[in-house]
Protein backbone atom coordinates (compact mmCIF):
# COMPACT_ATOMS: atom_id res chain seq x y z
CA UNK A 1 0.00 0.00 0.00
CA UNK A 2 1.40 3.52 -1.00
CA UNK A 3 2.02 5.79 1.47
CA UNK A 4 -1.02 8.94 2.38
CA UNK A 5 -0.30 12.37 2.21
CA UNK A 6 -3.00 14.16 4.51
CA UNK A 7 -2.16 18.02 3.80
CA UNK A 8 -3.07 20.46 7.14
CA UNK A 9 -3.31 23.20 3.99
CA UNK A 10 -2.58 23.37 0.32
CA UNK A 11 1.15 23.79 0.48
CA UNK A 12 2.44 23.55 4.14
CA UNK A 13 2.33 20.68 6.37
CA UNK A 14 1.10 16.91 6.40
CA UNK A 15 0.46 14.04 7.91
CA UNK A 16 2.02 10.88 6.19
CA UNK A 17 0.07 7.35 6.97
CA UNK A 18 0.62 4.18 6.45
CA UNK A 19 4.48 3.75 6.35
CA UNK A 20 6.70 2.28 9.40
CA UNK A 21 9.94 4.25 9.59
CA UNK A 22 11.28 0.83 12.03
CA UNK A 23 12.09 -0.26 8.36
CA UNK A 24 13.74 1.53 5.04
CA UNK A 25 11.18 2.68 3.11
CA UNK A 26 11.28 1.24 -0.36
CA UNK A 27 11.60 2.81 -3.47
CA UNK A 28 8.41 4.46 -3.70
CA UNK A 29 7.49 5.41 -0.77
CA UNK A 30 10.70 7.04 -0.35
CA UNK A 31 10.03 8.92 -3.62
CA UNK A 32 6.59 10.01 -2.00
CA UNK A 33 7.91 11.07 1.12
CA UNK A 34 11.01 13.42 -0.76
CA UNK A 35 8.58 14.73 -2.96
CA UNK A 36 5.78 15.50 0.13
CA UNK A 37 9.09 17.32 1.89
CA UNK A 38 9.38 19.24 -0.70
CA UNK A 39 6.10 20.48 -1.09
CA UNK A 40 4.95 20.70 2.56
CA UNK A 41 8.10 21.17 4.04
CA UNK A 42 7.35 19.89 7.40
CA UNK A 43 5.89 16.36 7.75
CA UNK A 44 3.97 14.59 10.78
CA UNK A 45 4.33 10.72 11.08
CA UNK A 46 2.25 9.84 13.91
CA UNK A 47 2.22 6.00 15.50
CA UNK A 48 6.15 5.38 15.29
CA UNK A 49 8.03 3.04 17.63
CA UNK A 50 11.65 3.45 16.92
CA UNK A 51 14.99 2.76 18.08
CA UNK A 52 17.75 5.72 18.41
CA UNK A 53 19.49 3.70 15.39
CA UNK A 54 16.27 3.55 13.53
CA UNK A 55 15.63 7.09 13.94
CA UNK A 56 19.04 7.73 13.19
CA UNK A 57 19.15 5.84 10.23
CA UNK A 58 15.97 7.37 8.85
CA UNK A 59 17.41 10.59 9.20
CA UNK A 60 20.26 9.96 7.49
CA UNK A 61 19.20 9.43 4.51
CA UNK A 62 18.28 13.33 4.19
CA UNK A 63 22.00 13.72 4.84
CA UNK A 64 24.93 13.68 6.56
CA UNK A 65 23.97 13.50 10.65
CA UNK A 66 25.13 16.80 12.89
CA UNK A 67 26.46 16.47 16.15
CA UNK A 68 24.54 18.11 19.17
CA UNK A 69 25.41 21.48 20.21
CA UNK A 70 26.00 20.30 23.97
CA UNK A 71 28.61 17.70 22.56
CA UNK A 72 30.52 20.81 22.42
CA UNK A 73 29.57 22.50 25.53
CA UNK A 74 32.09 21.49 28.25
CA UNK A 75 31.04 20.35 31.80
CA UNK A 76 27.96 18.51 29.83
CA UNK A 77 27.50 15.10 30.44
CA UNK A 78 24.94 13.99 27.46
CA UNK A 79 22.26 11.77 28.12
CA UNK A 80 21.61 10.72 24.43
CA UNK A 81 24.44 9.91 21.45
CA UNK A 82 26.46 12.87 20.21
CA UNK A 83 24.57 13.16 17.06
CA UNK A 84 20.95 13.37 18.92
CA UNK A 85 19.77 16.82 20.49
CA UNK A 86 18.52 16.17 23.67
CA UNK A 87 15.30 18.50 23.65
CA UNK A 88 14.01 16.75 26.74
CA UNK A 89 14.02 18.13 30.31
CA UNK A 90 16.27 15.83 32.21
CA UNK A 91 18.95 15.36 33.63
CA UNK A 92 22.28 13.04 32.42
CA UNK A 93 20.62 10.61 35.32
CA UNK A 94 17.08 10.86 34.09
CA UNK A 95 15.59 13.50 36.71
CA UNK A 96 13.44 16.39 35.99
CA UNK A 97 15.58 19.51 35.86
CA UNK A 98 16.02 21.98 38.45
CA UNK A 99 14.83 25.89 37.60
CA UNK A 100 18.79 26.66 37.59
CA UNK A 101 19.80 24.27 35.75
CA UNK A 102 22.52 25.68 33.08
CA UNK A 103 21.13 23.47 30.30
CA UNK A 104 17.46 24.12 30.93
CA UNK A 105 18.53 28.42 30.77
CA UNK A 106 20.45 27.33 27.28
CA UNK A 107 17.95 25.13 26.40
CA UNK A 108 14.43 28.42 27.06
CA UNK A 109 16.24 29.64 23.62
CA UNK A 110 14.12 27.24 21.39
CA UNK A 111 10.95 29.02 22.87
CA UNK A 112 12.25 31.66 20.89
CA UNK A 113 11.44 31.33 16.38
CA UNK A 114 14.67 29.84 15.29
CA UNK A 115 16.29 27.82 12.38
CA UNK A 116 17.78 24.93 14.01
CA UNK A 117 21.88 24.80 12.90
CA UNK A 118 21.49 28.69 11.08
CA UNK A 119 24.53 29.58 13.45
CA UNK A 120 26.61 26.12 12.11
CA UNK A 121 28.87 25.68 8.85
CA UNK A 122 27.54 24.21 7.20
CA UNK A 123 23.84 24.64 8.03
CA UNK A 124 21.15 22.66 8.86
CA UNK A 125 18.81 20.46 6.32
CA UNK A 126 15.96 18.41 7.49
CA UNK A 127 15.33 18.08 11.56
CA UNK A 128 13.49 15.26 13.07
CA UNK A 129 11.89 15.21 16.59
CA UNK A 130 10.79 12.27 17.92
CA UNK A 131 8.28 12.20 20.91
CA UNK A 132 9.34 9.39 23.84
CA UNK A 133 7.21 10.70 26.12
CA UNK A 134 5.15 14.35 26.48
CA UNK A 135 3.98 16.76 28.58
CA UNK A 136 0.19 16.80 29.50
CA UNK A 137 -0.26 20.22 29.11
CA UNK A 138 1.57 22.65 26.83
CA UNK A 139 5.27 21.63 25.33
CA UNK A 140 3.72 21.96 21.30
CA UNK A 141 5.55 22.98 18.65
CA UNK A 142 4.86 25.96 16.05
CA UNK A 143 6.33 25.97 12.37
CA UNK A 144 6.48 28.94 9.94
CA UNK A 145 6.17 28.69 6.16
CA UNK A 146 9.35 31.27 5.26
CA UNK A 147 8.28 30.24 1.40
CA UNK A 148 4.48 32.03 1.42
CA UNK A 149 6.06 34.41 4.45
CA UNK A 150 8.41 35.72 1.34
CA UNK A 151 5.82 35.37 -1.59
CA UNK A 152 3.08 37.79 0.39
CA UNK A 153 6.02 39.99 2.17
CA UNK A 154 4.98 43.89 1.72
CA UNK A 155 6.90 45.14 -1.33
CA UNK A 156 8.90 47.83 1.30
CA UNK A 157 10.11 44.89 3.05
CA UNK A 158 10.57 43.22 0.45
CA UNK A 159 13.48 45.61 -1.19
CA UNK A 160 14.56 46.04 2.59
CA UNK A 161 15.35 42.31 3.06
CA UNK A 162 16.55 41.56 -0.96
CA UNK A 163 20.64 41.54 -0.72
CA UNK A 164 21.36 41.54 3.20
CA UNK A 165 23.80 39.77 5.09
CA UNK A 166 22.88 38.63 8.24
CA UNK A 167 24.99 37.21 10.98
CA UNK A 168 23.65 33.78 13.12
CA UNK A 169 25.25 33.17 16.59
CA UNK A 170 24.01 30.90 19.61
CA UNK A 171 25.52 33.76 21.74
CA UNK A 172 22.90 36.16 19.83
CA UNK A 173 20.03 34.04 20.44
CA UNK A 174 20.87 33.29 23.91
CA UNK A 175 21.47 36.70 24.94
CA UNK A 176 17.93 38.14 23.86
CA UNK A 177 17.21 35.92 27.34
CA UNK A 178 19.82 36.76 29.87
CA UNK A 179 22.14 33.64 28.96
CA UNK A 180 25.94 34.81 29.09
CA UNK A 181 27.69 32.16 30.67
CA UNK A 182 30.03 30.91 28.10
CA UNK A 183 33.06 29.13 28.19
CA UNK A 184 35.94 29.98 25.64
CA UNK A 185 35.42 26.83 24.08
CA UNK A 186 31.82 27.70 23.55
CA UNK A 187 32.56 31.43 22.38
CA UNK A 188 35.32 29.98 19.58
CA UNK A 189 32.59 26.84 18.71
CA UNK A 190 29.95 29.64 18.31
CA UNK A 191 31.40 32.88 16.45
CA UNK A 192 28.96 34.14 13.88
CA UNK A 193 28.50 33.06 10.52
CA UNK A 194 27.35 35.23 7.25
CA UNK A 195 23.84 34.29 5.96
CA UNK A 196 21.79 35.82 3.02
CA UNK A 197 18.61 37.64 4.93
CA UNK A 198 16.70 36.00 1.69
CA UNK A 199 17.60 32.70 -0.48
CA UNK A 200 16.85 30.75 -3.03
CA UNK A 201 15.91 26.71 -2.43
CA UNK A 202 18.40 25.03 -5.05
CA UNK A 203 16.03 21.89 -5.64
CA UNK A 204 12.52 24.22 -6.42
CA UNK A 205 13.65 27.38 -7.18
CA UNK A 206 11.45 28.78 -4.55
CA UNK A 207 12.95 32.26 -2.84
CA UNK A 208 12.64 32.13 0.53
CA UNK A 209 13.33 34.38 3.95
CA UNK A 210 16.32 32.91 6.15
CA UNK A 211 15.48 33.95 9.90
CA UNK A 212 15.38 32.80 12.75
CA UNK A 213 16.23 34.19 16.54
CA UNK A 214 20.24 33.49 15.71
CA UNK A 215 20.20 36.72 14.25
CA UNK A 216 22.28 39.57 15.96
CA UNK A 217 23.62 41.72 12.93
CA UNK A 218 22.96 42.49 9.10
CA UNK A 219 26.08 43.84 7.48
CA UNK A 220 25.39 47.45 5.84
CA UNK A 221 23.04 48.41 8.47
CA UNK A 222 23.45 50.19 12.09
CA UNK A 223 22.41 47.76 14.82
CA UNK A 224 18.88 49.43 15.73
CA UNK A 225 17.66 49.47 11.91
CA UNK A 226 18.82 45.68 11.62
CA UNK A 227 16.82 44.96 14.76
CA UNK A 228 13.59 46.76 13.62
CA UNK A 229 13.75 44.90 10.43
CA UNK A 230 14.25 41.37 11.24
CA UNK A 231 11.72 41.99 14.02
CA UNK A 232 9.24 43.01 11.59
CA UNK A 233 10.47 40.19 9.10
CA UNK A 234 9.61 37.40 11.97
CA UNK A 235 6.27 39.60 12.83
CA UNK A 236 5.01 39.15 9.14
CA UNK A 237 6.23 35.41 9.02
CA UNK A 238 4.44 34.16 12.09
CA UNK A 239 1.42 35.74 11.31
CA UNK A 240 -1.57 32.82 11.87
CA UNK A 241 -1.87 32.45 8.30
CA UNK A 242 1.57 30.93 7.75
CA UNK A 243 1.94 28.81 10.69
CA UNK A 244 1.24 25.25 12.03
CA UNK A 245 1.28 23.87 15.58
CA UNK A 246 1.55 20.56 16.17
CA UNK A 247 0.18 19.20 19.42
CA UNK A 248 2.65 16.18 20.42
CA UNK A 249 1.63 12.57 20.99
CA UNK A 250 3.71 9.75 21.89
CA UNK A 251 5.35 8.23 18.70
CA UNK A 252 5.25 11.00 16.71
CA UNK A 253 8.19 11.77 14.43
CA UNK A 254 7.90 15.37 12.85
CA UNK A 255 10.56 16.67 10.28
CA UNK A 256 10.80 20.01 8.65
CA UNK A 257 13.18 21.61 6.03
CA UNK A 258 15.09 24.18 8.13
CA UNK A 259 16.39 26.02 4.48
CA UNK A 260 12.48 27.61 4.46
CA UNK A 261 11.00 27.21 7.63
CA UNK A 262 11.05 28.82 11.61
CA UNK A 263 9.95 26.99 14.54
CA UNK A 264 9.61 27.68 18.36
CA UNK A 265 8.76 25.34 21.09
CA UNK A 266 5.29 26.35 23.33
CA UNK A 267 5.61 26.64 26.85
CA UNK A 268 5.23 24.08 29.53
CA UNK A 269 5.78 23.16 33.43
CA UNK A 270 8.93 21.97 32.64
CA UNK A 271 10.35 21.70 35.85
CA UNK A 272 7.42 19.44 37.18
CA UNK A 273 6.37 17.21 34.03
CA UNK A 274 8.82 14.70 32.36
CA UNK A 275 9.15 15.21 28.66
CA UNK A 276 11.11 13.11 25.90
CA UNK A 277 11.74 14.30 22.59
CA UNK A 278 14.92 13.69 20.52
CA UNK A 279 15.98 15.20 17.91
CA UNK A 280 18.63 14.14 14.52
CA UNK A 281 19.36 17.02 12.24
CA UNK A 282 21.05 16.67 9.16
CA UNK A 283 23.49 18.77 7.31
CA UNK A 284 22.90 21.26 4.08
CA UNK A 285 25.56 21.22 1.28
CA UNK A 286 28.52 23.45 2.66
CA UNK A 287 28.80 25.77 -0.50
CA UNK A 288 24.95 26.23 -0.75
CA UNK A 289 25.31 30.02 -0.22
CA UNK A 290 28.28 30.46 -2.21
CA UNK A 291 26.51 31.81 -5.29
CA UNK A 292 24.11 34.56 -3.13
CA UNK A 293 26.73 35.39 -0.75
CA UNK A 294 29.62 36.17 -2.95
CA UNK A 295 27.23 38.67 -5.39
CA UNK A 296 26.52 40.74 -2.58
CA UNK A 297 29.21 43.31 -1.69
CA UNK A 298 31.94 42.57 1.11
CA UNK A 299 31.42 44.60 4.37
CA UNK A 300 33.99 47.31 4.65
CA UNK A 301 34.01 46.95 8.29
CA UNK A 302 35.00 43.79 10.24
CA UNK A 303 32.07 43.32 12.86
CA UNK A 304 32.41 43.72 16.50
CA UNK A 305 32.21 40.73 18.79
CA UNK A 306 28.57 39.78 20.04
CA UNK A 307 27.25 42.00 22.43
CA UNK A 308 29.34 44.92 20.87
CA UNK A 309 27.41 47.63 19.06
CA UNK A 310 29.49 48.00 16.17
CA UNK A 311 27.99 48.21 13.02
CA UNK A 312 29.14 46.93 9.91
CA UNK A 313 28.87 49.71 7.18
Amino acid sequence: MPITVEPFTDDFAAEIGDVDLSRPPDEDDWRAIRAAFGRYAVLVFPGQSLTVDQHLAFAARFGPLERSVASVMPGETLRVRAEIADIANLTADGRVWSAGHRLRQFQLGNRLWHTDSSFKEPTGYASLLYARSVAPVGGHTEFADLRAAWDALPAELRTRAEGRVAEHSLLYSRRRLGFTDWSPQELAAFAPVARPLVRTLPDTGRRTLYLASHIGRIRGLPDDEAEALVAALVAHATERRFTYLHRWRVGDLVMWDNRCTMHRGRPFDDTRWPRDLQRATTSDAADVFAAEVTAIAAPTQAPGPPGSRTSVA
